[in-house]
């Protein structure tokens, strides 16, 4: 009997066994940890998006004196006595998508109450600045272009499109 107490069985733990098991298992979750971490780093975090030119169609769509909202692209089409020119329709206020109202002939903002005329010149509000005219051609086939990223100038004889 006195063997018995010296060996005690093989699946108890004695103290330096459980802190080596323990420190193995804080070592492997530490280590799992790492990876995931790395593996999130090393994973392309690309946001894609849609291009800034936008097709906005054959020029007959927009009737002579016709200001057309694109409210997905956020972009006014105006044709008017000189040609075919583009607004953005984003207010410089805040960011607000404003609107056209054509009993009042003016693009209003509804958050704030700025209010442009149809050449995106500020009439009064808040909004600091006027509404920025964006670049637009025609491409081969027609139709006209508006690139979202290119301010041009406003009034300027090459910010219209003459069809």
């Amino acid at each position: 009997m006195a063997e018995e107490t010296k060996n005690p069985p093989a699946n108890d733990l004695n103290r330096r066994q459980f802190f080596a098991k323990l420190g193995l298992g804080s070592l492997g979750i530490a280590a799992a940890g790492t990876a995931a971490f790395a593996y999130q780093y090393l994973e392309p975090n690309v946001l894609y998006e849609p291009s800034p030119v936008v097709n906005a169609g054959k020029p007959d769509r927009y009737p002579l004196g016709s200001v057309t909202i694109d409210v997905n692209s956020g972009i006014y089409i105006i044709h008017s006595d000189e040609g075919y020119f583009s607004l953005s329709a984003v207010c410089t206020h805040l960011g607000c998508m404003t609107a056209w109202k054509p009993e009042l002939n003016m693009i209003a903002c509804p958050c704030h109450g700025s209010k442009f005329n149809e050449d995106g010149k500020k009439i009064e509000g808040p909004a600091p600045k006027p509404l920025p005219w964006k670049r637009v051609w025609l491409n081969e086939d027609g139709d006209l272009l508006v690139d979202r990223s290119t301010d041009v100038p406003p009034l300027a004889r090459d910010s219209f499109v003459r069809v």
